[in-house]
């Protein structure tokens, strides 16, 4: 790279740090109601510009939703925009909350599953996709909880990585990174601490395996179900939902049943059931789930070879 295209690199990325800091500075002023509002229409002009993503997310729901007509698909698509313009904009305000407004602003829903699962000591794997507010519930665990760590890939913005790294942890979580990630998550879940990361990111390396969600192939992570089978560590999924007035439910679902790990395609059985609990939400709330991400790149089905954990896995669970 030239040393004038490393200098406008550089350039843009500090406008876009100074840009969220000054948007982070707006928000922190403002009742999150009028946030949320702020943010829905931000997303509803992004909708309207940015063509790719529409595109991509009008395709989706096509797919997803045969039956529906398009000006219903294309309202879907609307509110996802919405609703995604929200969550950014949201996220930075209830970093600033304290301790006690993060409280108020929750309310749990199947919490007792959560503490079930700690009780058998083998550490917790909690899952969810890019699916309503699931950065806030991370957030938010520790305050009625355990800390826990989180699945992340850095962003390329190494300035704005630092600030989101610092949004994650402010209430005691961690975040752990691609490299050396099966040892630290095994040094966790022994230490019977929850560990959190996201299933619904389209995969292109070897771990990856094919399981069906929304009638279609797609290449999903291995590493919860390996995990899981490999540690007998409980797996919760986990949704957060908007509730009116700037508030959230947090949802414990019920654990998912592994399947017998000397069964054939364990891996696959296993991550096939997690992808199905999160399907069930995203049907239920389609405007909460990201249609705009390229889930599904290709139809390729994988044979049926073993999956190995390997102490490099892939970078896309960006929890």
């Amino acid at each position: 790279m030239a040393d004038g295209e490393i200098a406008a690199e550089r350039m843009i990325r500090a406008l876009e740090f100074g840009a969220v800091r000054l948007v982070a500075a707006i928000v922190s002023v403002l009742p999150m109601q009028v946030v949320r509002r702020i943010g829905a229409g931000l997303g509803r002009i992004a909708y309207c510009v940015d063509r790719t993503h529409r595109r991509t997310a009008l395709e989706n729901l096509a797919a997803a939703f045969p039956s529906k007509r398009e000006r219903e698909r294309r309202a879907l698509a609307r509110a996802m925009f919405a609703h995604f313009g929200s969550l950014l904009l949201e996220l930075l305000k209830f970093a600033n909350y304290t301790p006690a407004q993060m409280r108020d602003a929750v309310e749990l829903e199947g919490e007792e599953r959560a503490l079930q699962a700690y009780a058998q000591h083998r550490g917790v794997l909690f899952f969810t996709g890019h699916f309503g507010y699931w950065e806030i519930h991370a957030i938010a665990e520790p305050l009625h909880g355990a800390p826990i760590s989180v699945l992340a890939r850095p962003l390329d913005n190494d300035r704005l990585n630092e600030m989101l790294e610092r949004i994650r942890t402010r209430t005691g979580n961690s975040v752990i990174y691609r490299q050396g990630a099966v040892r630290k998550v095994l040094r966790e879940l022994a230490a019977n601490h929850g560990v959190a990361l996201l299933i619904d990111q389209h995969l292109h390396t070897p771990d990856a395996v094919y399981v069906d969600f929304f009638r279609r192939p797609a290449a999903t992570t291995s590493a919860l179900a390996a995990l899981a089978l490999r540690t007998g560590a409980p797996v919760i999924p986990v949704f957060a939902l908007p509730l009116p007035r700037g508030r959230y439910r947090l949802v414990y679902e019920h654990p998912v049943d592994p399947p017998r790990a000397d069964t054939a395609d364990a891996v696959r059985d296993f991550t096939q059931r997690c992808t199905d609990v999160l399907e069930m939400y995203v049907r239920r709330h389609p405007t909460l789930w990201l249609w705009m991400h390229r889930r599904w790149r290709n139809q390729d089905v994988l044979t049926g070879e073993d999956v190995r954990m390997r102490d490099d896995p892939e970078d896309d669970n960006d929890a």
